[in-house]
């Protein structure tokens, strides 16, 4: 075979089923990754994938050449990112998910500090909870908090957060303080993500339904209403430390507050991780492990 063109694109739109997605790995237009594929078809004289409306899906003779084809690209690219690491010329564009006042006061900083080493890199921080595609929206990792759920994706730990319950005065003063995560039922709660609330007591887990009349996915906004008395609040304790240090918030129930909550840096499950992105999260996790 006289050129290799079009072999990339094909792996692309192999692993991510989709011509518009590998466009966007690759940073092309999905005519042009349309075109590469069609010439490279045409060279090697047989169909590689089969079209619908709604997806591309190999043929029996399309994966056969993508098995022996996939390692090709990626001793390429691994070949490309040795001379880059040994340059640590970072370029391009690292797209980053994140949520919450931990990431927002500690992950940008630190992704900061990670920029400032490479000037040549740009930084696109999109502050948003909700679940995300990797392939089709572009990120190239997360960082979320809590139990995540059971998918194809790496989860890296990155922080434990251990929780805490806290209260105005002024609200307990007016109906009581709650000496068990029980008597919570019984209370106003300010729920932010999740309205079923986990306690440990000697190794032992309690899942508690609370309800209360106000509730949002911002801690700010769960700080504030707590703060004016709205009811109690239970979140990781770096929301709560400094209006707990001036007394502003009084702790409850700690004897029953979870430590095993943690932020994660969450990514696809890919044999290659472009330099960018495998270097920030390297310099995240270093950063964390202080």
């Amino acid at each position: 075979m006289d050129s290799f063109d079009g072999i990339i694109e094909f792996v692309h739109v192999a692993q991510s089923q989709g011509f518009s997605s590998a466009a966007k790995q690759l940073g092309c237009s999905t005519s042009h990754i349309s075109r590469q594929i069609s010439k490279l078809e045409k060279r090697l004289g047989c169909a590689l994938f089969v079209r619908t409306t709604r997806l591309v899906s190999l043929t029996p003779s399309g994966l056969n050449y993508f098995h022996q084809c996939k390692d090709l690209v990626t001793g390429l690219q691994q070949a490309n990112d040795q001379l880059n690491s040994q340059q640590l010329n970072l370029a391009g564009t690292l797209r980053v998910s994140v949520a919450g006042t931990f990431a927002e006061q500690q992950v940008v900083p630190a992704l900061m500090e990670f920029a400032l080493k490479h000037p040549e890199l740009s930084i696109d921080i999109d502050f948003n909870s909700r679940k995300i595609n990797f392939v089709e929206d572009g990120f190239d990792f997360a960082i979320r908090y809590g139990k995540l759920e059971d998918s194809g994706l790496i989860a890296r730990k990155l922080k434990a957060h251990p929780m805490m319950a806290v209260a105005s005065q002024q609200y307990l003063d007016k109906h009581g303080t709650p000496t068990t995560p029980n008597e919570l039922k019984n209370h106003s709660c300010i729920i932010s993500n999740n309205e079923h609330w986990l306690f440990e007591h000697n190794n032992m887990q309690q899942n508690i339904k609370v309800d209360g009349r106000w509730k949002s996915n911002n801690a700010s906004a769960v700080l504030n209403a707590c703060l004016q008395g709205l009811g109690i609040a239970y979140m990781p304790e770096h929301n709560f430390v400094s209006s707990v240090d001036n007394g502003k918030l009084k702790p409850i129930l700690k004897e029953y507050w979870r430590k095993d909550s943690f932020s994660w840096i969450v990514y696809q499950n890919k044999q290659f991780l472009p330099l960018r992105v495998r270097l920030s999260i390297d310099h995240l996790l270093k950063h964390f492990s202080k």
